[in-house]
């Protein structure tokens, strides 16, 4: 029987974290970055106060992986962001899914009182779907923000959910 652990990112995970963060990159389609360095990859999913999970097959195979960041400093910071990656070979069975749940309850674990996606490029239809399941609504739209490699400019979109209701927030 397949089974899906998600656990924290291990410095053992990075080869196949680089391998995942290169073939995205490659496609041109949903993240910023053009063609980053080892270093860089590192950085954006070992960095200091980032927190980086993983989804693994049987205990052997990494499928994707999500990090979990205040959205701003100080004033801002309960305010999750989060960033997710699947590896093309996992996309469409679920690991998203998985993924984003995880991330979810993980961000309520860590105190965030809501989660905000900074940059969701309209085109990946199955991030926006996904993202509008788990109950985010689009509060914003940045015309033409992203240079689609195929596409040309197109929307981005911030989307936004509460993680619990703010009458039970701190003050």
């Amino acid at each position: 029987m397949k089974e899906i652990d998600i656990r924290p990112i291990a410095e053992a995970d990075f080869d196949a974290v680089w391998r995942i963060f290169q073939d995205i990159l490659a496609t041109g389609e949903q993240y910023p970055f053009d063609d980053a360095s080892r270093e860089a990859c590192r950085a954006y999913w070992y960095g200091t106060g980032v927190k980086t999970w993983v989804a693994v097959l049987n205990g052997e195979r990494l499928l994707g992986m999500y990090r979990l960041v205040p959205n701003q400093a100080d004033r801002g910071s309960h305010v999750a962001s989060a960033s997710y990656m699947v590896g093309p070979a996992a996309q469409g069975v679920g690991v998203g899914k998985l993924l984003g749940r995880h991330s979810l309850e993980q961000a309520r674990r860590d105190g965030f009182l809501a989660m905000q996606f900074n940059y969701v490029v309209s085109t990946n239809v199955a991030a926006v779907v996904l993202w509008k399941q788990l109950g985010f609504a689009i509060v914003g739209t940045l015309p033409k923000a992203y240079r689609h490699q195929k596409l040309g400019y197109v929307d981005v979109y911030v989307m936004y959910r509460l993680l619990d209701d703010p009458n039970n927030w701190p003050l």
